[in-house]
């Protein structure tokens, strides 16, 4: 290449480079002092990123940032991509009300390579976990964060602390990647699910943990190509795919891995969870494979008869399809007698499980299995012995 071409390339690329603008909130008004609200900062900031055609990052900086319901919209961004470096930490007010009437806290919608990396979001869900546990009238609480009718996303490095409901929630997207995603939250908070994923596509979650009152991972209808890898979890209630069948016409669950990973304390392992009412719904292609249990109450479960509260599902059954499952490598402690437990649906039976080398014991003995209504195939070391 003639010098002079590479001169001219060299020159376009550093415009291109100096072209990338940074957005700092204080520069907005914000203040790091977690007292002063700094909801229009971001406001004003999202709303000058969004005219923007050049590259966008837009920076948290170091200190509290005190935040309320906020909503990045891309519908009429003149860019889709926007960059958000979060270093210091976004705080909820201390009044559970003032979030916990809406659906979250944080969301982020119609958006095109949207990055959002590092970050502590504290959403103080302690008085609202208490005010549901009193029987007083509260409200439902917020999702700390969510992503929703987006593509080509990267949430890496976040912190969610103390969740109302959700901590992170992913709904209508595609080819979403979520690495190093820590989530905290007392073990009996209510319904804070660390990482809930439904009407997506090509999602992964990596190298994550998870401690929390609820799922550490729940997939919900409509997920197609979810790759679950390295996750701690615990406390919580594992990593679930459902409860599906709560609609009588819903999409199916399928092509989901979970891989390498660790359950501690929990109240269940790896599930299956559907409502037991009719439903055109299914969960099919699913791996569970080398997971660790480490005293969980209810390591591997397919349970077709959710009913809480014995509301609007007694006498009914399950009509969700379950169908190819494989349990393979999962070893470790269960903390009740029954380490596998199978209670499938008399009208959809579950058909292709597939388990093998498991192994589970009870106080150093071999746990025991409980089948009903599932059929399929064991392989390798087995214990307990299958009752498929």
């Amino acid at each position: 290449m003639p010098s002079s071409h590479l001169l001219i390339l060299l020159f376009l690329l550093s415009i291109s480079l100096s072209s990338a603008q940074t957005y700092n909130i204080l520069s907005y008004g914000a203040k790091p002092d977690g007292k002063t609200d700094s909801t229009k900062a971001l406001t004003d900031v999202w709303a000058k990123a969004c005219a923007s055609v050049k590259p966008v990052t837009i920076l948290v900086p170091k200190g509290r940032f005190l935040l309320s319901r906020i909503v990045f919209d891309g519908t009429k961004c003149k860019r889709k991509s926007v960059i958000v470096r979060i270093q210091g930490t976004l705080v909820a007010p201390s009044d559970y009300r003032v979030i916990g009437k809406g659906n979250y806290w944080i969301l982020f919608q119609h958006l095109d390579g949207l990055s959002v990396s590092g970050g502590v979001l504290d959403a103080q869900g302690a008085s609202l976990w208490s005010c549901k546990k009193s029987g007083k009238n509260c409200p439902s609480g917020a999702t700390s964060i969510g992503f929703q009718s987006s593509s080509n996303l990267v949430i890496s490095g976040l912190t969610s602390l103390n969740s109302q409901m959700f901590h992170v929630a992913i709904n209508g997207c595609r080819n979403v990647k979520l690495e190093g995603v820590k989530v905290s939250a007392d073990g009996n908070s209510p319904n804070t699910d660390g990482i809930h994923v439904q009407s997506s596509s090509t999602v992964s979650i990596l190298n994550s943990k998870i401690s929390t009152g609820d799922d550490c991972v729940s997939v919900g209808p409509g997920t197609n190509g979810l790759w679950i890898e390295n996750v701690a979890c615990g406390p919580g209630h594992g990593i679930s795919i459902g409860s599906l069948g709560k609609e009588s016409v819903e999409d199916g669950v399928q092509n989901v891995t979970v891989k390498t990973a660790t359950f501690t304390g929990t109240e269940n392992g790896v599930r299956i969870k559907s409502w037991a009412r009719p439903s055109n719904g299914f969960a099919k292609n699913i791996r569970f494979q080398h997971c660790v249990m480490n005293n969980v109450q209810n390591p591997i479960v397919i349970d077709q008869n959710y009913c809480p509260g014995n509301e609007n599902c007694p006498n009914q059954v399950s009509g969700i399809k379950i169908s190819d499952i494989v349990f393979f490598d999962i070893h470790g402690t269960s903390a009740t007698q029954v380490g596998v437990k199978f209670d499938c649906s008399s009208k959809k039976p579950c058909t292709g499980i597939r388990i093998q080398d498991v192994k589970l014991t009870y106080l150093n003995k071999p746990a025991s299995t409980d089948c009903s209504h599932a059929g399929g195939s064991e392989a390798g070391f087995l214990r307990p012995n299958s009752c498929l």
